[in-house]
């Protein structure tokens, strides 16, 4: 009886790493998920990047997003919002004044990242990383410059 007891627990033990193993992505399927990439302009101090808020309720996706121009902006609720039901990339709408705009973007294999499409640089070497926000605490970094154009 002792022996069965045992086994029944560790079973139970073993049953939500078996679990999350057959999870199809690494994103969770509700609560609220922030993946940011704001930082600070040296010379400027001004701030620099974008945030995105993502809410995930059991009926709909919601999305805030967030960006900079100087200062940061008013928070935009984006429309015609999609996340892939395996966690692996998103996209969404926001209206910035007359312009509509989607963005779009893949997740890491942890769901720590969120890769937008599209770069800082013209040349494409910086592409839009926003890791995700665990300490809301903390402050931003130093904005990265762009490489000199290679001729």
């Amino acid at each position: 009886m002792k022996t069965s007891h045992l086994l029944l627990i560790a079973l139970a033990a073993s049953l939500p790493s078996a679990v999350a193993a057959n999870k199809p992505g690494a994103l969770p399927r509700h609560g609220m998920l922030v993946y940011s990439d704001l930082c600070i302009h040296e010379g400027s101090g001004e701030y620099g990047g974008q945030r995105i808020t993502l809410q995930r309720f059991a009926e709909v996706d919601t999305v805030i997003y967030e960006y900079t121009a100087g200062g940061l902006s008013w928070p935009l609720v984006a429309t015609d919002v999609n996340v892939d039901p395996r966690g692996k990339m998103m996209y969404f709408t926001v209206q910035e004044g007359e312009e509509e705009r989607t963005i779009s973007g893949k997740f890491s294999r942890n769901g720590n990242v969120l890769t937008l499409d599209g770069a800082y640089c013209e040349d494409q070497s910086q592409p839009m990383v926003l890791t995700r926000v665990r300490d809301f605490a903390r402050k931003p970094g130093a904005c990265k410059t762009c490489p000199a154009p290679k001729r």
